[in-house]
């Protein structure tokens, strides 16, 4: 994987992100991880659809965190609906949680998105993902409609916000 960011940790660390296509086998194998979680706290995995190609610049992106050249977490964003994105995948391996980096992941992702020119970001997560509610609280994020598979599921959260526009000069390093 080839870095394009970098975010400086609370402790310190350096967590290095990079796009890799959703069937990279990396990509797959954390996206088995978060599928594992999902098992474990709702006794099934995602059913919700996905695309490959959704993920593919400019339409998306599926980024790895990285530790010391080790790849522990991942999120991404596709186009949804049209002006903004769909978070998805947003994980963090247990063993490097509580340090920031879910955050990281999470600046990362809406700093993507907005120098892809879009303006607002959706996700949906479950109320059995109680720091992860939590998470996305404290980043701003505020309930919007249900959508999706899960749109009438009881414990679907369905959460969003609006993006800062990229300042004037910032680049896309993952749209281009």
């Amino acid at each position: 994987m080839s870095t394009s960011a970098e975010r400086l940790l609370p402790d310190g660390a350096v967590a290095r992100f990079g796009a890799l296509p959703y069937d990279d086998p990396v990509a797959q194998t954390l996206v088995e991880e978060v599928q594992q979680e999902y098992v474990a706290r709702y006794g099934g995995r995602d059913g919700a659809v996905v695309d490959p190609a959704e993920f593919r610049p400019p339409a998306g992106v599926f980024l790895v965190a990285e530790l010391d050249g080790a790849p522990v977490g991942c999120g991404a964003w596709r186009v949804y609906p049209p002006g903004g994105v769909e978070i998805k995948r947003v994980y963090v391996a247990p063993g490097f949680r509580r340090r920031g980096l879910a955050q990281a992941i999470m600046a990362e992702l809406e700093s993507s998105a907005a120098r892809a020119g879009h303006r607002s970001v959706v996700l949906n997560t479950g109320r059995r993902q109680p720091e992860a509610v939590a998470l996305y609280a404290d980043l701003g994020y505020v309930p919007v409609p249900g959508y999706g598979l899960y749109a009438c599921a009881p414990d679907a959260v369905f959460l969003g916000k609006d993006l800062a526009p990229p300042t004037h000069g910032e680049e896309s390093t993952w749209a281009s």
